[in-house]
This record gives C-alpha cells, sequence and structure tokens, in this order.
C-alpha cells in the first residue's frame, strides 16, 4: 500500500514538471510572436508655434511648403518660441521645402534674438523673450520617450490637426506655495529687493523685477488670430480664448459703457485736446507692468477735468495688433473714464508701435470715434522697452494728419541690448519736434507716476503743440489775378474757377487756413482781404463774384500791392503763400518787388498760362523755382496743375526741421 502511493506522487511531480517545462517553452514563442507597438509621430502645420507646445521635448512631422515669409522666425540657430517650428527648421537647414520630421529641445530664454537669411528665410530679430527652442534632426535618443500626441497650452490648438488629441497643460505652482495677490499700491510701497520675492503676477520665476535695469523678457506668447495672455498666477496656462475680434480692432460694447448717474463738469476750457493714449499691451511689459501702467491712466483721468468742452480722451492697446477700448465720446467724464480704464486687460504678443500709430492716424480721429475738429489731436504712446516694428514712416503721416505724437519710454535698451532694437532713435523719429518737448525717457516703471504733471503740462499747452499745423490748415494764401485784356471774359471764369479749386484742399477758417484775393491791369484791386471770410462757402462764393475788370498788364506792382494790402496784415504765426496767376509779360519790373516778397517770407507761386514769359516767372517764383513755378498752354488746362501745385505747398511744410 505504502509502494503504490509513493509512486503515484512521483508520477504527479514528474507530470507538473512537464507541464512546467511545456508552459515556459510556449510562453517564449509567444513573445516572439508579439510586436512591441509602433511610435506614431505627430504631425504639425506650418504655423503652429513652439510656444503653443508644451512638451520639452518632441519629435514632429513638418509638411512642404514652410518656407513661406507669413511663417514667422525670430533668431538664429537658437529660435525665440513664438516663431513657427517648421519655419525655424527650414531656416537652420535640417529640414528643406518638402518637409519631414525633427527633433525639437526647448530650452531657456535668451537676451535677445538675431534676425538673418538662411536656406531661403529672412529670420526677424527680437528682445528678450521667455522660452526658446532648437532644432535637430529627428534621431531619438536612447532612453528617452517622445510622445506620440503632443500637448498644447489651450483646451483645443486651432492649428492641430484635425483628429489630433490636444489637452491643456497648466504648469503647477512651486510645491508647498499658495500665490497670495498682491495691490499696486503695496507693490509701489515694497523695497526692491522685497518686490523680487513678492508672490506677484508673473507667468515665469526668472523674468526681472519692475525696478532691474534689463528689460524683461516677454511673457508667454498670443496667435495673431484669437487668444490673451493669461498671467493671473505663476505657471498658469498661457492663454485663454477671448472675444475680441483683432481684425477689426474694436473691444466688445459691454466693456465700454460705464456712465454715472451723477451730475458731471463739461470739462476744462484751457486744456481743449482731443487724447488718445496708446499703451503697451505686449506679452514682454508683464502683468505688473500693465498694472503699472493702468494706474498711471487712472491718475491722468482724475487729473484732467475731461468734458465736453474741456479735454476727450480715449485709450488704444496694442501688442500684435492695436485695438480701440473706448474712443474719445464714450467717457464724457473723468470718473466714468477711470472706472473704464480699471477694466482694460492686457492683450498680449509683440510690441507693434508703428502698427498702432497707423491704426490711430486711420481711424481714431475720426469724427465717428468723436474727434471735435477744432481742438489738438494729440496722442501719447508709453513703450516697454522698444518697439518690434519700425515707427518712423507710420509717424510722420500721423504728424502730417495733424497729430501730435508724445513717446513715453520705460526701461529703454541697455548698452549691450541696443543690437536688438529694430529702430535706433526711435523715439526721436516719431515725436513731432526732436527738442525734448514730446518725449520722455523713464528709467524704471515705479518712477512713471513723476512724468504725470510735466507731461499734461505740456498736453494742454495748445500754443505748443506745433503738429496741429499742417499743410492745409497753417497759411495765410493770398491770390494774385491778372485781370487784363489778353485774358477775356469767358478765360477770366477758367481763372476763378482755378482758384476756388485750389481753394477748396485747404482747411478754412478764423484760426486754420484764410484766403484773399488781389485783381490787377495796370491798376491794383483788393477783392477780399484775410479777414473778410471765415468758412469754405464763403469764400467759394466771393470768388465767383469778383467781376473781371480788363486793362493792362503790371505784375511787379501787383506784387508790392498785394504785400501791403495782403500780407501786411497776416497773422505772425502762419506760413504766408502768394499765388500769383498771369497770361503774358509784365509791362513793369518784377525783380525788386519779387525779391521783397521772398525777403518777407512770403512763399510765391507764379502760374503763366499762353503768353506768360517764363523767365519772369522763375524771377518771381521763391526758390527753387521748379517748385514754385508752373505753365500751361491753355487756360482750359490750369486745373490739371491743382494736385501738384497742393503736392508741392504740402512737401515744402512737412520738410521743414523739427527741432
Amino acid at each position: 500500500m505504502g509502494i503504490v502511493v509513493l509512486t503515484m506522487k512521483a508520477s504527479v511531480i514528474e507530470m507538473f514538471l512537464v507541464l512546467l517545462v511545456t508552459g515556459i517553452h510556449s510562453n517564449k514563442e509567444m513573445t516572439k510572436k508579439i510586436k512591441r507597438p509602433k511610435f506614431t509621430v505627430p504631425q504639425i502645420n506650418c504655423d503652429v508655434k513652439a510656444g503653443k507646445i508644451i512638451n520639452p521635448e518632441f519629435i514632429v512631422k513638418c509638411p512642404a511648403g514652410c518656407q513661406d515669409p507669413k511663417y514667422y522666425v525670430y533668431g538664429t540657430g537658437v529660435y525665440a518660441s513664438y516663431s513657427s517650428v517648421c519655419g525655424a527648421a527650414v531656416h537652420s537647414g535640417v529640414l528643406d521645402n518638402s518637409g519631414g520630421k525633427i527633433l525639437v529641445r526647448k530650452v531657456a530664454g535668451q537676451s535677445g534674438y538675431k534676425g538673418s537669411f538662411s536656406n531661403g528665410v529672412q529670420s526677424l530679430s527680437l528682445p528678450r523673450w521667455r522660452e526658446s527652442f532648437i532644432v535637430s534632426e529627428s534621431k531619438p535618443q536612447k532612453g528617452v520617450t517622445y510622445p506620440s500626441t503632443l500637448t498644447y497650452s489651450s483646451s483645443k490648438s486651432p492649428d492641430a490637426k484635425a483628429g489630433e488629441t490636444t489637452k491643456a497643460y497648466p504648469r503647477p505652482s512651486a510645491p508647498g506655495t499658495t500665490a497670495q495677490p498682491v495691490t499696486l499700491m503695496q507693490v509701489l510701497a515694497m523695497p526692491a529687493a522685497e518686490v523680487n520675492h513678492a508672490t506677484l503676477p508673473k507667468p515665469f520665476p526668472f523674468v526681472a523685477s519692475a525696478t532691474s535695469s534689463p528689460r524683461p523678457q516677454p511673457l508667454g506668447h498670443r496667435s495673431w488670430e484669437m487668444g490673451i495672455q493669461k498671467q493671473d498666477s505663476p505657471g498658469a496656462a498661457f492663454q485663454e480664448p477671448m472675444g475680441t475680434d483683432v481684425s477689426f480692432g474694436f473691444i466688445p460694447k459691454e466693456e465700454l459703457s460705464t456712465q454715472s448717474s451723477e451730475p458731471v463738469s463739461q470739462g476744462d476750457p484751457n486744456c481743449k485736446v482731443d487724447l488718445s493714449f496708446l499703451i503697451d499691451g505686449s506679452s514682454g511689459i508683464g502683468k505688473r507692468r500693465f498694472q503699472i501702467q493702468k494706474q498711471f491712466l487712472a491718475d491722468i483721468a482724475q487729473t484732467l477735468d475731461i468734458g465736453p468742452a474741456g479735454p476727450l480722451m480715449g485709450v488704444v492697446q496694442y501688442g500684435d495688433n492695436p485695438a480701440t477700448q473706448f474712443n474719445l465720446k464714450t467717457h464724457m467724464n473723468s470718473q466714468d473714464l477711470k472706472t473704464a480704464i480699471e477694466k482694460i486687460t492686457q492683450r498680449g504678443g509683440l510690441s507693434n508701435v508703428g502698427r498702432a500709430i497707423s491704426f490711430v492716424t486711420k481711424t481714431f480721429f475720426s469724427k465717428a470715434n468723436g474727434n471735435r475738429g477744432g481742438a489738438p489731436n494729440v496722442a501719447v504712446v508709453l513703450v516697454d522697452g522698444w518697439p518690434t516694428d519700425k515707427v518712423e514712416e507710420a509717424s510722420r503721416l500721423a504728424r502730417e494728419s495733424g497729430i501730435n505724437i508724445f513717446f513715453i519710454t520705460v526701461e529703454a535698451a541697455a548698452e549691450n541690448e541696443k543690437q536688438h532694437v529694430m529702430e535706433p532713435s526711435f523715439a526721436n523719429k516719431a515725436v513731432c519736434r526732436t527738442n525734448g518737448f514730446y518725449s520722455f525717457n523713464v528709467p524704471s516703471w515705479l518712477g512713471l507716476s513723476k512724468t504725470m504733471q510735466p507731461l499734461m503740462k505740456r498736453v494742454c499747452d495748445t500754443d505748443r503743440l506745433a503738429c496741429s499745423k499742417t499743410c492745409l490748415n497753417s497759411a495765410d494764401i493770398g491770390f494774385v489775378i491778372d485781370g487784363s485784356s489778353s485774358v477775356g471774359t469767358g478765360n477770366f471764369r477758367t481763372v476763378l474757377q482755378f482758384v476756388a479749386n485750389l481753394s477748396k484742399e485747404f482747411e478754412i477758417s478764423d484760426t486754420d487756413t484764410r484766403i484773399g484775393a488781389v485783381q490787377y491791369t495796370y491798376e491794383q484791386r483788393l477783392e477780399f482781404g484775410f479777414d473778410k471770410y471765415s468758412t469754405k462757402p464763403d469764400i467759394l462764393n466771393a470768388i465767383k463774384r469778383v467781376g473781371y475788370w480788363s486793362g493792362g498788364t503790371s505784375t511787379g506792382a501787383a506784387i508790392h500791392y498785394a504785400l501791403e494790402q495782403l500780407f501786411k496784415k497776416s497773422k505772425p504765426n502762419k506760413r504766408k503763400l502768394m499765388i500769383l496767376i498771369t497770361d503774358g509779360r509784365s509791362y513793369d519790373d518784377v525783380r525788386i518787388p519779387a525779391m521783397a516778397a521772398h525777403q518777407k517770407g512770403v512763399i510765391t507761386y507764379a502760374i503763366g498760362v499762353a503768353w506768360a514769359a517764363q523767365d519772369e516767372l522763375e524771377i518771381i517764383a521763391t526758390h527753387p523755382a521748379r517748385d514754385h513755378s508752373f505753365f500751361v498752354d491753355e487756360f482750359d488746362n490750369l486745373y490739371k496743375s491743382v494736385p501738384r501745385i497742393i503736392q508741392n505747398i504740402c512737401t515744402e511744410f512737412n520738410a521743414q526741421p523739427r527741432n
């Protein structure tokens, strides 16, 4: 019995061992048949910026066509995260325009990025930026796992491919810390050392404090189509959608009106100006500095006595694109204006000041937006560091439109940063005059408030706002008209129509351009003086009523008469323009009267028709004669010279020194 039991136990053990060996062998065979999952390389479009992708290191596939200049790239070798990933890959030479796979690795932000032309791509320069990246060939490193799905900084990236899974990925705050809000007044009261360590609304820990001298690194980024910087706490997600249509440059209507029911002042009549503040909403300024900027505006709104009889104020915020926060007629008292300023939120993006100035020139100072016409137009531009586009041409057009540009530059480029400034001496190229009256250079944002009183004093000093004077609103124009027998009644009416056509081009009033007229033959007659009519309709009607005289041609005597009877009563601050029209050679000498006109500062234009002597026209005309003398072969062609005469008048006016 005992032997049988032992035999059975031995059989069971033997069977167990057979099964174990068989199982191990089967598992090995199954392992050989199972394949590891294949890594899928995510695809992106040419317009995807590196800053939109949260992953610190990743492999992606770029499509063809990313060499197109519409995909902006900033830097050389090391690129700002505001750049197109695939555009940077082409610029660096890792890819060509046919696309392909690349390895992208995020690195720290740089103090500046130098633009260059490489591999068919022109990269741009950029000031300090919060994050960078480098591009290399798509060779995976050992031990590194690359994501098959990219993580974007918004809930769904507009640039992601259809069907690709994305998710928000906010960076956590430092372990064991809780962000506590700090008010603007607490910031201003803090010592510099404490400001650096305070729990302030800044998006990245290495951003400089408000008191530090280097330009702060731009924080986060914003796409051209949508998004606003979310900078309420350290490490917050960098974008959130917003309802602003950037292309139209306006803020939703619900943000515009904060009307008060209390009785309000009509405004200070001693400071009647139409005032626009262009505020810096770029990423580089940061949340805290933006708050200081808003407080500065609120203090100005409180100091100025806003009202329909005094100053009116609107605000335009710029980043990538400008937007009107509210226009001149939105708020008619200081309290409503201050409340509206407090509600402004930061837009983010680059610091495109030139684009903002163009926007103000074209759209802001319009009648529809509350421009009063009789009040000087003033634009005060605040800039953190330096612009990311050029301002000279946009500012010239603004000045020629009569806009007085003031520039407040805060924390300007240090010596080692000037290489990154796109347009050296940009403030001098922008302001109305380069004599220091129109520009302020503030070393620190904490010192901005000190400029408020001198700025307001200058803005309200309307007599010194030189750019309110344009080529069309700042002259006394005297027409000296040949009424000799050779002209004839019909041609004389054509000459009067020519005088009317020129007059229509000017802004006519008691304080703007004024028109007077003299007719001459052997004798001279004052048709009307500068102080006779002060509106354009009255001037045009007066021109129509001038009667044809007929007689000889004493042009020299007519010039002398116009100087005595017309220009002697010209205002001291007006440009004096004489426009003489004749159809023949003068019976008297024109040299001495013409020289007297030039010495008295009267700019003389000589218009000759038919039998006029061109040598006399050149003597009468102000030097250079080619810009001030005109000849047409018949009276019916006089109208053709109107545009060129106006252009020359304005070109000469705008060429005046700005010091």
